[in-house]
């Protein structure tokens, strides 16, 4: 498939002088954040908050799927634990798994890759995540038939180009019962798709080389070990099967509505699938701008659980630089923004960016 091409472009921007200068948006931002690294004598990558943060989070995580599969509580407690597990699954791959796959956890490419194979520890295969989110997400971003992470259907219709079927209309009721699916479909059937049809969506993977399938076979195994065959030995079928239920839906429900929230609002700009062959009418910084939103910037607990991913604008601009530094770099990122007239869309409060999803959903239930 021909895929979009992104125009090089020059915003008109106020200068000292008070005089508007035509320069290239992108290049500015680049230059101001890394002044801003320079001038403090500082690393992109994580530092010591960020590697106490990944022990802390894989350390609860062991030691809660520990108790629950060898020491199980009464049943009530044995669900909330679950659902704890759920969120650390998803804390785990927000703050150690995403920066490393990015690399920018350390600034030691080893690391990055230990961090990287966490995905593989929670059910899933770095290699895929690499080709889907890096490269086509990052690049693609709500390009309808291109970007991976707006197709949803037939459950769900995520953008207007996308075909209406009368489930839709419905959509912004069930939404939760389908983003609850993610996680399971992910590491039980998307994918082995990708694996065997060596496609991601219409987009080829690159080829794999030995190793990299022996990771995919060897994780897929260990993690079957881990969450299918000891539970299921320790405590039996059934209460595998509710714990495993409320352990995997509540994982799916977390990691898809952090996405829709930074990128299906009403607020976020889409591609149209007619128009994905075609030139994008801006520079690729900005096509980020337009397409992506913050929430809950404040919210101190927010921010550290989702592992900056409410400071979504900061990470598609600058995705190889650590999101313990967005708070700071968001600053400097919304000045450039103010001085190029450009829209940079931020939403105070999580449940502000909530009720715009909802909303965004209804707009597109009609056809």
């Amino acid at each position: 498939m021909q895929l979009p091409k992104f125009k090089g472009s020059k915003t008109s921007c106020s200068s000292s002088t008070g005089d508007n200068v035509l320069q290239s948006f992108h290049a500015e931002l680049k230059q101001r954040i890394s002044e801003y690294f320079e001038s403090r004598e500082l690393k992109s990558t994580g530092n010591w908050k960020l590697y106490s943060k990944a022990v802390i989070l894989l350390c609860a995580y062991v030691l809660v799927y520990s108790h629950l599969v060898f020491f199980t509580p009464p049943t009530i407690f044995a669900i909330l634990e679950c659902l704890v597990l759920g969120g650390l699954t998803a804390a785990v791959g927000f703050n150690i798994m995403h920066d490393g796959i990015h690399g920018s956890f350390s600034s030691r490419a080893w690391v990055n890759k230990l961090a990287g194979l966490t995905l593989n520890m929670l059910g899933a295969n770095n290699f895929m995540w690499k080709t889907k989110h890096n490269i086509i997400h990052h690049t693609y971003t709500n390009i309808d038939g291109v970007d991976d992470d707006i197709e949803a259907r037939p459950l769900l219709r995520l953008c207007d180009s996308q075909t209406f079927y009368k489930i839709h209309k419905y959509q912004h009721w069930y939404f939760w019962a389908a983003y609850s699916l993610l996680y399971l479909w992910w590491i039980f059937f998307t994918d082995y798709k990708k694996y065997f049809t060596k496609r991601i969506g219409d987009v080829p993977l690159k080829p794999m080389k030995i190793q990299d399938h022996l990771s995919f076979w060897f994780f897929k195994a260990t993690h079957f070990v881990f969450f299918i065959a000891i539970p299921i030995s320790v405590l039996g079928f059934k209460a595998w099967l509710f714990g495993f239920l409320a352990f995997g839906l509540f994982t799916g429900f977390i990691l898809s509505i952090v996405f829709q929230l930074a990128h299906t609002v009403e607020d976020t700009k889409f591609i149209h699938a007619n128009q994905k062959s075609l030139p994008v009418e801006e520079e690729w910084a900005i096509h980020q701008l337009k397409t992506t939103a913050n929430f809950a910037t404040h919210n101190q607990f927010i921010s550290w659980w989702l592992g900056g991913l409410n400071f979504q604008v900061e990470h598609h601009l600058f995705p190889r630089i650590s999101h313990i530094h967005y708070p700071a770099i968001s600053k400097i990122i919304r000045e450039t923004c103010s001085q190029f007239q450009i829209p940079y869309i931020e939403y105070p409060r999580m449940r502000m960016a909530l009720v715009s999803h909802v909303s965004h959903l209804r707009d597109l239930s009609r056809p």
